[in-house]
């Protein structure tokens, strides 16, 4: 198909100004190149973006108007002439069989032009019915490119929409003002996006640094807003019995269940003092919290080494449970690589997640999902200073939670 007029394959059109300058686009006619001057020639009709090439009677409509319009003119001079002269024209009589003539030659000159007109006028007859034909087919063919063609516009529009939004979310960008790099700030976490001026929860585009840039979910409304979600468990559809990679780059869905992945908690916590609010609701509708005002992990080099202090809330301190296993600078541990301190097996593979686990834990919200009181090894979403806890001692049932989320916001935030 033939790009529309002012449209480049980028997408990008031409100055509207200058596109139609010369206002709605013309039907012309072109002549084809003949070897023979005295030869029929082809015609075309150039309707961008079509080229359709017309018979070759188009040609001799051209001529067929001209050579009427000429014969025409003659007719009609002819019979002015001859009615004019009809008075002073010489009579010849015959007086025995009584009969005239009238100018004969001229009656049979018009005569003849007048056969000359009928079989022009039949050639233009046939002429017009095939331009009509053409006519219709191409207004057919026109209607079809044109909705092909807008169909084409809306999809690159698309594009170009979709990818505005992605620079526009770009953290820094070299741009070309006056022959300077420009680099612009983008947000760096959801705080940024508050600040902006965004009040509504969703998913949001950040940067850290020059290469990395990735999509996060925000919490807009819990106390004032400007929260990056760093887990998010509510219905179980999300497995979080994963390996060191998926924990490292991410896993879930952002609108649902989801892991961030440890090295963008790393990026997030690194150039900011951040502080840590974990939010519980079990299948009680009991609702409780746990705040910590310094979190920070390390890279994947230190095993994403947990840094955690600072507790107050309603929950209870489970990272820094003294009396049986304290959370705090111990390294992350998956399935698939042990960094825990208990010394006869890995805690992920018994406990069915990732976590900083010690020897093994006080906690854990990457636990299974469990949508019930359950019995067994403790291998659930699990907080052990959760106010159950003690009960569940001697009943020998765990408890679970219907929700939890982890955010994070920098301590200086102002809402």
């Amino acid at each position: 198909m033939e790009v529309p007029v002012g449209y480049k394959n980028t997408s990008r059109f031409k100055n509207s100004t200058e596109r139609y300058a010369n206002g709605a686009c013309s039907l012309k006619l072109k002549r084809t190149e003949c070897d023979d001057e005295g030869e029929v020639c082809d015609y075309q009709v150039n309707l961008p973006p079509l080229t359709i090439q017309l018979p070759k009677q188009t040609q001799l409509l051209t001529k067929t108007v001209k050579q009427v319009k000429s014969l025409t003119a003659t007719v009609n001079k002819m019979k002015r002439k001859w009615l004019e002269g009809k008075q002073d024209e010489s009579i010849r009589y015959d007086q025995d069989t009584g009969s005239t003539e009238y100018g004969r030659d001229g009656v049979n000159r018009i005569t003849h032009l007048e056969k000359k007109i009928n079989k022009q006028t039949s050639l233009l007859r046939q002429a017009r019915n095939q331009i009509n034909v053409l006519q219709g087919r191409l207004e057919e063919m026109s209607i079809l490119n044109m909705d092909t063609v807008l169909h084409y516009i809306n999809s690159e529009i698309s594009n170009i929409k979709s990818t505005v939004n992605t620079l526009n979310n770009k953290c820094y960008t070299t741009c070309a003002a006056v022959g300077q790099s420009v680099v612009l700030w983008a947000p760096q976490d959801c705080s940024d996006y508050y600040k902006l001026g965004h009040r509504k929860s969703g998913i949001y585009e950040i940067a850290k640094g020059s290469n990395k840039s990735f999509s996060v979910y925000c919490d807009m409304e819990t106390l004032k807003g400007g929260w990056t979600v760093l887990q998010s468990r509510k219905d179980g559809s999300v497995d979080f019995n994963r390996t060191w990679a998926e924990y490292k780059n991410g896993f879930g869905n952002l609108s649902t269940e989801f892991w961030l992945g440890n090295d963008k908690i790393y990026l997030l916590t690194k150039y900011k003092e951040m502080v840590l609010r974990i939010e519980f609701e079990d299948w009680n509708s009991v609702k409780k919290y746990a705040s910590y005002n310094q979190f920070s992990i390390d890279d994947e080099d230190h095993y994403y080494r947990l840094s955690v202090n600072g507790y107050s809330g309603t929950a209870g301190d489970a990272l820094h449970n003294g009396k049986n296993y304290n959370h705090d600078q111990n390294y992350f541990t998956t399935k698939d690589k042990d960094n825990d301190n208990y010394p006869l097996g890995n805690c992920g593979t018994y406990y069915s997640s990732g976590w900083w686990f010690d020897a093994c834990l006080s906690a854990n919200l990457n636990g299974k999902y469990y949508k019930k009181l359950y019995k067994g090894i403790q291998n659930g979403i699990f907080w052990g200073t959760w106010y159950t806890v003690a009960r569940e001692t001697l009943n020998g049932y765990r408890h679970s939670f219907k929700s939890v989320r982890m955010l994070i916001r920098p301590k200086a935030f102002e809402p």
